[in-house]
């Protein structure tokens, strides 16, 4: 799989991602650390990754977008925010999750549970 770490998460998630043999870049490694979510959200769409991150902004930008296609993984507050404690949970439930990944869904990881809405979210 295909991921785009975000800023808002430490560049050991996408460390830990590729090791485990998954195509992983944060976005420090590619010249968009201060960059606005919107250009995160374009690169990630335009490589078809799957954007990782706790900031919940990028949620707003699927419904305003009526995205499809391009998934989303949030970490939210409350989350274990220990980059090796996130990867273990990512990487325990990453098959489980695969095919939701696939179609475009936005996956909220919460401390005591998994959420999957499938896009595109209407209001």
């Amino acid at each position: 799989m295909k991921f785009l770490v975000d800023n808002s998460l430490s560049p050991r998630l996408s460390t830990g991602l590729s090791e485990a043999g998954h195509d992983a870049i944060h976005v420090r490694e590619i010249g968009l650390a201060a960059a606005a979510d919107e250009v995160i959200f374009d690169h990630a769409s335009s490589e078809n990754r799957i954007l990782i991150a706790a900031d919940t902004d990028f949620g707003t930008i699927l419904t305003q977008r009526r995205e499809d296609k391009l998934s989303v993984i949030l970490f939210r507050r409350g989350t274990e925010r220990r980059p090796e404690q996130q990867l273990s949970l990512l990487l325990t439930n990453l098959t489980l999750l695969q095919d939701h990944l696939e179609i475009g869904s936005i996956i909220v990881i919460e401390q005591q549970r998994i959420r999957v809405r499938p896009l595109p979210i209407v209001k």
